[in-house]
């Protein structure tokens, strides 16, 4: 009963927003209500406590997803700020993953923005609650109701207004409570610490009372007895609708909105009571499912320190060369010193410390329990998404969605040196980011390193130089090109030269002819008459797969063509190995020069998720880009359009299309095939 009770008093959620809606505003607020922080910190200062990075302080945005802990009204809150930049969307979903509920928060004036769009279907794909909080009700143009209508059209949600307005803009000066019927406003001598109840204004009155008509209505819906109680008109405590507004937030089959200013510190303290009155505890979420690897069987894990422990390794950061994996605990416990197995790599590992973390700072803990967050230290082989568990009670759960990176850059040490130091760093970085990828290309040398976009691959070259002390330069990759034949062809070729002091002859005859697109490549020996030994049949197959590597055109690898030897002549005494390879080799070449030989290039399949009203736009830009669309499908309110397009074409589309989009529109991209290059 203790542990229940416990449990029951967690929170675990995240703040998710579009870019520059006040998510780390609001955050810090939240930590110098609840007494975590003794001093304000400010995004636009470079103080906030949350955005601790050198590269998010300067550039006041949030990069990476920070952890912290707090307590408010006896209820201890684990809250995780995250990214709203479409280029950290990772750092969102592996947030979501782990958490129980969210606060959505939106701009007054911008409303319901593209990247508020991406993360609210993230939260609905891992069936988290949410509370919307609509902030910056003091800026010029702010407008409450429209944005509460966008929620409603946009995600075809439920939204109950809860608070209203207490004046709007540069008169914006608190809040009306639905629940309570009072109206609430905040002392600025004391930073907003203190705000005090009051009795609606009468000019608002009329509307106030109108608008918690409204709630009740759609609030009495879903419950019989609040049902009786509206059609008798009677009067509805507060009491009686906040737990019947809980269950339906829980269901997500409504959202509870509220609103004030975080930057003139108004409306923060009730929404901290909405978290602890709206949110689920760990109790309240079903239990944790995962795959028995032994059984095959769907396990269960319930919310409890009484259970064989399972955890979820949601995010790992390098501190200081030290790695701290972070995990969401679902049952079970956890102490320092511990064995603990890694399901996903079949691993056992030790855990050495276990850290409370507030953003980069943290409170060591001897051990802990189901429903908390925490780091650890220790675990040398864990990535994102591994599970965790005890020995001898293996539970795969499942891992965090990864996105594919969609834009590429060339990038090479400026010393020889540093080269080595170079792939380690990279190596260090990719995995604290799954969505950060980087390799080395054998066809033209270079190392590519792959990204989200733009600003991804900018704060990794930034990180290079800052925390690992490389400097790399950064180029445009190189499309690899391959080359085929479009016509069959034959050659004989001669090779008669001395090397050395010795004679070496051989002369081939072979044929070659085009396969179809994507059958690789085919060597057979069809010689039967002993013309030229079979000793060297192993040689005049090395030959042609050397000139395999390199074609008639430009020298790149050659594909789709299958090579037919057969025949040749022999000399006792001087035909050798060498010699037949070599002209194996140069038949090879001649008969491509007079095969029609071709220029193939890399085709991507391409996925890309756009509003209705920007599809005709994207469809034109896909076509200018020499690429064809294979098929529209509606999802909800959004456009999914699969098509295929040259490699070539496609570098910087992710800026094209977030600027011809409004920032709405995202794609994936991997690679398909090879086929005939494009013209121009």
């Amino acid at each position: 009963m203790a542990e229940a009770r416990r449990l029951n008093t967690f929170r675990n959620f995240g703040i998710i927003a579009h870019i520059d809606a006040g998510k780390t505003t609001v955050t810090e607020r939240i930590l110098y209500y609840t007494g975590r922080s003794h001093k304000m910190g400010e995004v636009h200062d470079g103080t906030a406590v949350m955005d601790w990075m050198e590269q998010e302080q300067e550039r006041g945005i949030t990069i990476t997803s920070a952890v912290t802990t707090c307590l408010w009204r006896n209820h201890e809150f684990h809250l995780i700020d995250t990214p709203g930049h479409v280029d950290f969307t990772i750092e969102v979903e592996r947030s979501l993953r782990v958490l129980d509920g969210a606060i959505a928060v939106f701009c007054g004036v911008g409303g319901v923005e593209p990247q508020s769009e991406t993360v609210w279907h993230q939260a609905d794909r891992y069936h988290v609650p949410k509370i919307a909080f609509v902030n910056k009700m003091d800026r010029l143009g702010a407008d409450f109701k429209n944005v509460v209508q966008q929620i409603e059209e946009k995600f075809k949600a439920n939204p109950l207004i809860l608070q209203l307005p207490l004046g709007q803009e540069a008169n914006f000066r608190g809040v009306i409570d639905l629940l309570r019927m009072k109206q609430i406003t905040w002392l600025d001598e004391t930073l907003g610490a203190e705000y005090q109840y009051q009795d609606i204004e009468p000019d608002l009155l009329k509307e106030a009372i109108e608008a918690r008509d409204n709630l009740v209505a759609k609030v009495a819906e879903w419950d019989d007895n609040l049902m009786d109680l509206y059609l008798e008109g009677k009067e509805i405590s507060a009491e009686e609708l906040i737990p019947v507004i809980r269950k339906i937030t829980l269901q997500l089959k409504a959202v509870p909105v509220l609103c004030g200013s975080a930057l003139k510190n108004k409306g923060i303290q009730p929404l901290l009571d909405a978290i602890v009155d709206f949110l689920p505890s760990p109790l309240d979420v079903p239990p944790i499912k995962g795959e028995n690897p032994q059984t095959k069987e769907i396990e269960e894990r319930p919310s409890s320190e009484q259970a064989p422990l399972a955890a979820l390794a949601f995010k790992i950061q390098m501190d200081q060369g030290r790695k701290l994996t972070y995990a969401r605990i679902y049952s079970g416990k956890l102490q320092v010193g511990s064995d603990i197995f890694n399901v996903t790599k079949g691993t056992k590992e030790k855990i050495s410390r276990i850290f409370q973390m507030h953003a980069n700072k943290r409170d060591r803990l001897e051990q802990t329990g189901a429903g908390n967050i925490v780091a650890l230290m220790g675990l040398k082989s864990a990535t994102t998404g591994d599970s965790l568990c005890a020995p001898g009670h293996p539970i795969l759960l499942e891992p965090v969605d990864i996105y594919e990176p969609v834009i590429s850059i060339a990038v090479e040490a400026n010393t020889r040196a540093d080269q080595e130091k170079l792939l380690d760093s990279l190596a260090k970085l990719s995995e604290e980011d799954p969505t950060f990828r980087f390799t080395e290309n054998p066809d033209t040398g270079q190392t590519i390193i792959s990204g989200m976009g733009e600003l991804h691959l900018e704060i990794v070259l930034n990180r290079l130089e800052r925390d690992f002390h490389v400097i790399a330069n950064a180029g445009k990759p190189q499309v690899v090109y391959r080359e085929t034949i479009r016509e069959a062809a034959q050659a004989q070729a001669v090779f008669d030269r001395e090397i050395g002091g010795t004679r070496h002859y051989a002369m081939v005859e072979l044929r070659v002819s085009p396969r179809q697109r994507g059958e690789g490549n085919f060597i057979e020996n069809r010689i039967r008459d002993a013309s030229i030994p079979e000793i060297y049949f192993s040689a005049l197959e090395q030959g042609i797969q050397d000139a395999f590597n390199s074609g008639p055109l430009l020298g790149y690898p050659v594909v789709d063509v299958e090579a037919v030897i057969f025949g040749g002549s022999f000399q006792e005494g001087v035909s050798s190995e060498l010699a037949y390879k070599v002209a194996a080799t140069m038949a090879f070449r001649q008969a491509c020069e007079q095969a029609a030989p071709i220029l193939l290039e890399p085709f991507m399949a391409v996925e890309i998720l756009v509003p209705e009203e920007f599809l005709g736009e994207v469809l034109g830009d896909i076509s200018l880009r020499k690429g064809r669309v294979e098929s529209i499908s509606a999802r909800k309110a959004i456009q999914v359009v699969k098509a295929v397009a040259p490699l070539s074409k496609m570098f910087g589309y992710s800026t094209v299309l977030r600027s011809s989009t409004q920032g709405r529109g995202t794609f994936t991209m991997h690679f398909s095939h090879y086929d005939l290059a494009s013209q121009g």
